[in-house]
């Protein structure tokens, strides 16, 4: 599992921000939480052209408009409109987070993210993977030891070199403690220090945690506006 370095806000959300994605801690079963289990299956759901527009809020026009996009059904994700420039926009759920994340059933939580045709290949596959046997009724710790089963047998890919996810929709959901947080860009590296890339160090512009289960590391990348062009709240 990933233990965050330190406890600044910003590590803070990295934590607890899906695509995550997922600086992750050791697991317990005492994990205070204001949702302990799975809530019914339609609480996570969303009305179809609303989680369209929200999935394509997570990058800019240029890039979102053109990208295939993904809802969630009652079996997983689901194509809802064809694409035409290789990336794909889906809004993730809470169970994308870490196993001891507070909000790892919270069925408030949607995170817009746009993934480039690297990260498509090899992040959104983990996705996918996770969301299904999340709706099939598998337990956090199922799913879990499920994921590291697949990536033992090589049934999931390791990160591609340039993979990235556009999080930077206005109006997304990541957690009861930061709400939308900031826009970031998300890299998907293979699994290292976060120090290798600078990440995480006085006055870099990077956040960068490692994520074991996934077999990569994350590096997140705040910038100033949100995908519609609007000024973000200073860090």
């Amino acid at each position: 599992m990933v233990s965050c370095p330190t406890h600044t806000p910003a590590l803070r959300c990295l934590a607890v921000t899906l695509l995550l994605c997922a600086c992750q801690q050791v697991r317990s079963q005492s994990v205070k939480s204001d949702y302990p289990k799975m809530a019914p299956t339609d609480q996570y759901l969303m009305e179809r052209s609303a989680e369209i527009a929200l999935a394509r809020s997570a990058a800019p026009s240029s890039i979102s408009q053109d990208a295939e996009v993904l809802v969630l059904g009652r079996q997983g994700y689901e194509s809802a409109v064809k694409g035409r420039n290789g990336f794909v926009c889906i809004v993730q759920r809470s169970w994308t987070a870490g196993a001891d994340d507070p909000d790892f059933w919270n069925p408030k939580l949607r995170a817009p993210i746009c993934f480039n045709p690297p990260a498509l290949r090899t992040y959104l596959p983990i996705v996918l993977r996770k969301t299904e046997m999340i709706l099939q009724g598998k337990s956090k710790d199922q799913m879990f030891d499920a994921i590291r089963a697949a990536f033992d047998k090589k049934e999931l890919p390791l990160p591609e070199p340039n993979s990235i996810g556009y999080m930077m929709s206005s109006l997304g959901y990541l957690n009861d403690a930061d709400g939308r947080w900031r826009p970031h860009l998300m890299l998907f590296v293979p699994l290292v220090d976060p120090s290798v890339w600078g990440a995480g160090t006085p006055g870099s512009p990077m956040i960068g945690a490692k994520d074991v289960d996934d077999r990569l590391t994350v590096l997140l990348i705040p910038v100033g506006r949100w995908s519609d062009g609007t000024p973000a709240p200073p860090m």
